[in-house]
Formats: C-alpha cells, structure tokens, sequence
C-alpha cells in the first residue's frame, strides 16, 4: 500500500529527530533512579516539542492540497487576521501582554462569482478541542462554494499546525467564540461582495458548539445556523469522557480546574445553558450511534430549547453509518443528510445556485 507523500515526509522528519532524543532516552535509563524523573520530563518536554513541529509540516502540506482539491471551483486563500487579547495571560504587564491575538483564517471564493453582485457569506469553524480546518472538508467546501457560497473557515485560538504557542491559547467555549465572530466581521469589512444581511454559520461537533454560542451572543449578526452533532453540556461530557479528554481542559493554560472543582465555568462554556438566547433559525442534526458526542447531550440541548419556547428544527437520526461523521462521509445517505441541511441554509440565504437534488452534489462534490 503506498505511503500518503505529507505521511512519508513526516516519517522521514520523526527518524530524523530520533538521533536528538535518543541520548537523553539512554541517559535516563542508565542514570539512578533519582535522577531518572527529570530525565523523563525533560525528554517529554522534546517529544511534546516534536510533535508540534509535525503538526506544522503536516498542516504546511494540507494547505498544499486545498489549493490542488477545489482551486478548480474556488479561489483559495489564507490570510492572517485578529480576535480578542489572549485569554490566559502569565505576565499581564508585560510588553504586548494585551495585544489582540493573530490567527489565520481560509478564504473560498466561488470562481464563477461576479464581483458586481452581492454574494451570501457562511462562517464554517472546524471541530476538535486541538485540530485544525483541513481537507478532510473538501466535498463540503466544493458543494458550498458550486452553490455561490463565500466561505471563511477561521483557524480560531488552539487550533493545531501553528506552534506550541498558538496551541495553548486555546479557550474552548470562550474566546475562539469570538475568534469566529472575528472572521465573519473580517469578511464584511474587506470584501464588497459579500451581502452583510445573508451571512449563516455551521458546524459539527466542537465547530457545532461555536456555532452555537455565535448565534447565542451574537443573534442580529446571524441569518441562519447548522449545527450537528454539536458538543452541548461539557458538564455531562465530563462524566463520560476519559481521564486524557478530561485532562485537555484542566491544563494550567486553560481552564486549570475540573468540572467538580468548578462547575459554573465548565456551564459557561456549554450552549446547553445559554438556551434561553437562541434568536436565529436553527438546524440541529445527531446521531444515535455518535460514538464521540452523546446523544445525551444533544438530546439535552432539545430540550432545554423547547423548554425555552425556541422555534427551531432538528433531526435524531437512529444508527445512521459513520457514528460522528454519519452525514460527512461520501455514502449516498450522508449527501442525501447533506442535501437536507443546504436547503434548510438556502431558504434564509438565497445562493444563486441552489441545490436541488443529491445529483447536484456528486457533480460539485467530485471531478
């Protein structure tokens, strides 16, 4: 089976690391055992370092095939924009200590558009407590942008691929929040083309909770929203996740307390709890079978909607294939889901090119 070039080139960078941490592996096992703890940490410290560094050659080659993947249907770009100060800030005195936060952000732009006309706008934050927008979305960038969509997909505070610095600024439920709200703003301030009054945002997962939590804080700035299978209730989602799941969000750079330890944070953090806001037309999809994000917790976000007298929709697909990702895979029953969630964002956002039956998708989706 041939080796994926960006894995190929990862593995050659691991062995060529190897020679660098294989001294202090050797020292560690040979010192006495007083001195074998620090040996340990300090050569933690360097494979924590190390995959950083594979995070952003990986991510380097990523950006690579984006273009290679829908440069055919969208103009592809990066750019490099600003969210709030730094949530967690050791030195607040210190020079720059409260200096907005740069990040990075991808651009798609319908290549058939004409910059004379006003285009609608989606804002699509990726999932994941530490990942990034890779093309693991291309499909779905490709029917986005063959419908007449503008797209910016903000790599938002924690997000992986930019260093060890970028990766603990991550303020899951907080701030990001508002790195994505950042990215809409930026896309209204620089493109005359984008119409202010059709902008929605989606997102699965981790990108399913922002989204969430945009249109909560944020409801006149948001036409239309798509959420599935979005993290809910981090308060319930530490009862039933492991100890290193768990460990991501006590991290000292982070919240730096569990749920037990404080309850109301992990609550502010959660849509479950910011019910009550909801303004903007909302579609909810899960799954039965997630095997990451609980149907619980969905389930709990329903209902606490409804409890509120929210007007919205929402879909409980029972086993649906793929667990977490049932409706983002490339099986006919996942476009068919896909094809669901693109009218239900056409209706308030009016692209020119709306898709009207799964035949569409798989002349957009695939070359």
């Amino acid at each position: 089976m041939a080796i994926p070039i960006s894995r190929f080139l990862i593995i050659i960078y691991f062995f060529c690391a190897l020679p660098a941490l294989s001294p202090a592996l050797l020292q560690a096992q040979e010192n006495q055992p007083a001195d074998v703890a620090a040996e340990l940490q300090k050569l933690n410290r360097q494979f924590e370092n190390l995959n950083h560094r594979l995070d952003e050659l990986e991510k380097a080659i990523d950006d690579g095939l984006w273009f290679d993947r829908v440069g055919d249907v969208a103009f592809v770009d990066k750019i490099r924009q600003v969210g709030p100060p730094p949530a967690n800030v050791k030195n607040p005195t210190a020079l720059g200590a409260k200096n907005p936060l740069r990040f990075y952000s991808y651009v798609f732009i319908p290549r058939n558009l004409d910059r004379g006309k006003k285009y609608p706008l989606l804002v699509f934050p990726h999932g994941g407590v530490h990942a990034n927008f890779s093309t693991y979305y291309t499909h779905i960038v490709r029917e986005l942008a063959a419908q007449g969509y503008v797209i910016i997909a903000p790599e938002y505070r924690g997000s992986t691929g930019y260093g060890k610095g970028m990766y603990q600024q991550i303020d899951y439920g907080g701030l990001e929040v508002e790195d994505t709200y950042a990215a809409r703003n930026y896309m209204l301030e620089n493109y005359d083309f984008v119409d202010e009054n059709r902008v929605g945002i989606l997102g699965w997962s981790h990108g399913g909770l922002i989204t969430l939590m945009n249109i909560f804080f944020h409801p006149k700035d948001y036409k239309v929203a798509f959420a599935g299978v979005p993290v809910s209730d981090l308060v319930s989602r530490m009862g039933y996740s492991g100890d290193d799941y768990r460990e991501l969000y006590s991290a000292d750079y982070h919240i730096g307390k569990t749920a037990e330890e404080n309850v109301e944070e992990y609550r502010r953090r959660s849509p479950v709890w910011h019910a009550d806001k909801l303004q903007t037309p909302l579609l909810i999809h899960t799954n039965t079978s997630d095997e990451d994000v609980h149907v619980l917790e969905v389930e709990h976000l329903i209902h606490a909607l409804k409890a509120a007298n929210k007007k919205f929709e929402y879909e409980i697909f029972q086993d649906a294939p793929g667990g977490h990702s049932f409706d983002r895979l490339d099986i006919m029953m996942a476009r068919e889901i896909r094809l669901k969630i693109y009218k239900f964002l056409a209706g308030y956002l009016n692209p020119p090119h709306p898709f009207k039956s799964v035949k569409d998708l798989s002349a957009a989706g695939y070359r």
